[in-house]
């Protein structure tokens, strides 16, 4: 688990324990079987029959009879389909470059840095992929995070060389470094972020959301201590039944690679559409991923 070093009680009380696995569900081995996908061609979405290389998200093929909505590609949604993916055989490494023990929990890895300490965990990982997004699409403007303590973090300040200091409770910005846009000083500030921060204060930065609405990009967040989260990296539509379909990828304890998770529950026909997830039909159903099971009123969004 990562040990947060704290600059504030409240830091020190909870900021260790935002991933916790009191709540951790028996993960069970599963055959990956190769999903089948049509070749439906509509105006306004996409028909991914067309490779079978998959190195990106959106390239992962759907379940039959669902097809992918198109997006603007300054989008959140474009983005995150468009992450590329590490070899097909890649495991989940920790941090420190060892394995992550449960092994069979994951469909693929996202090739994005997990650092070399132990930071980038559930919730960390959705801030990290929420920044990425916003670096890379020039709205580093919009990049700020709340820490535990309620205080923001505003990468502008950061890069702008304020750093945060404290005086009795409260957190204030002092002018310590030289300007620096770079993108490794990106990745500072972020590792600041995830010291600080956690699935309870990014709970409360996130706006509940429908889960019909269900889009790319939303994430499922339980915030507390403990607590977890995943984000939503890409949604299918069955155009016949409107029924939607989604992905979603993790991080997890102790820091390790983004990867995309494994469905092993089956959907009505009693047929795997791993690693897709269906909306339950029931709404009191709740959602099982290999390492957490979420409420529906768990769904939260960045917008």
């Amino acid at each position: 688990m990562k040990t947060k070093i704290t600059f504030l009680f409240l830091f020190i009380s909870f900021g260790i324990l935002s991933c916790n696995s009191d709540k951790i569900k028996k993960s069970y081995s599963n055959e990956i079987i190769e999903e089948t996908y049509d070749s439906l061609e509509t105006v306004g979405y996409i028909n991914t029959s067309f490779t079978k290389d998959i190195n990106q998200i959106y390239q992962i093929p759907v379940p039959q009879s669902y097809v992918r909505k198109e997006f603007s590609s300054n989008s959140f949604a474009h983005y995150l389909r468009h992450i590329s993916l590490k070899p097909k055989d890649a495991p989940v490494k920790l941090y420190n470059g060892e394995l992550k023990y449960v092994s069979d929990v994951h469909y693929r890895v996202l090739d994005i840095s997990v650092g070399n300490r132990d930071l980038q965990q559930c919730a960390d990982a959705v801030m990290r992929l929420r920044a990425e997004y916003l670096f890379k699409t020039n709205q580093k403007d919009k990049i700020s995070f709340n820490y535990t303590s309620g205080d923001a973090a505003v990468y502008t300040k950061w890069k702008n060389g304020y750093r945060p200091s404290i005086n009795g409770n409260k957190v204030s910005w002092i002018l310590r470094d030289k300007p620096d846009t770079t993108y490794s000083n990106f990745l500072k500030y972020m590792e600041n972020v995830f010291m600080y921060a956690g699935s309870s204060s990014l709970s409360k930065e996130l706006k509940p959301k429908n889960i019909n609405e269900l889009e790319i990009g939303d994430v499922f967040i339980k915030g507390g201590f403990p607590g977890h989260a995943v984000i939503v990296v890409d949604v299918a539509i069955n155009l016949q039944t409107n029924k939607k379909v989604f992905m979603i990828a993790q991080s997890y304890m102790p820091a390790q690679d983004i990867h995309i998770l494994k469905n092993f529950t089956s959907n009505k026909n009693n047929e795997s559409i791993s690693p897709w997830y269906e909306i339950p039909a029931n709404k009191l159903d709740e959602i099982s991923t290999p390492e957490w099971i979420f409420e529906q009123s768990n769904l939260m969004s960045f917008n």
